[in-house]
């Protein structure tokens, strides 16, 4: 009993993990090029390597040591990458104001 709810946390820290490495990987896809200049990080082949590197790993060896390595990689990539590419790139959704506001004010009049 005890054993069989040990195998279930680990098998549930693999698949956080191996979530964690997909999501990274896609957002570090996603992003361009000349953000990851700008914001004076890596290149975007250096991450999407690492990345995808530690999605094989997480897919097909099953070495808690390389794993937690990998999800330390998509950590710093989230943590640190991801917030510097986004205040580049202008990206952090809407920050207030309405449907109508243009870039120098409402459109409809301040109504």
């Amino acid at each position: 009993m005890l054993l069989t709810g040990f195998s279930t946390l680990v098998w549930l820290l693999y698949m956080v993990m191996l979530v964690l490495a997909v999501v990274a990987l896609i957002m570090a896809a996603m992003a361009r090029e000349d953000a990851y200049r700008a914001a004076d990080k890596q290149k975007k082949s250096f991450w999407l390597l690492i990345l995808g590197i530690t999605v094989a790993v997480n897919l097909f060896v099953p070495m808690l040591f390389l794993q937690l390595a990998g999800a330390v990689a998509s950590i710093v990539f989230l943590v640190d990458v991801r917030p510097a590419l986004r205040a580049v790139s202008g990206g952090g959704g809407r920050r207030g104001g309405s449907s109508s506001d243009g870039p120098y004010g409402p459109y409809n009049g301040g109504r």
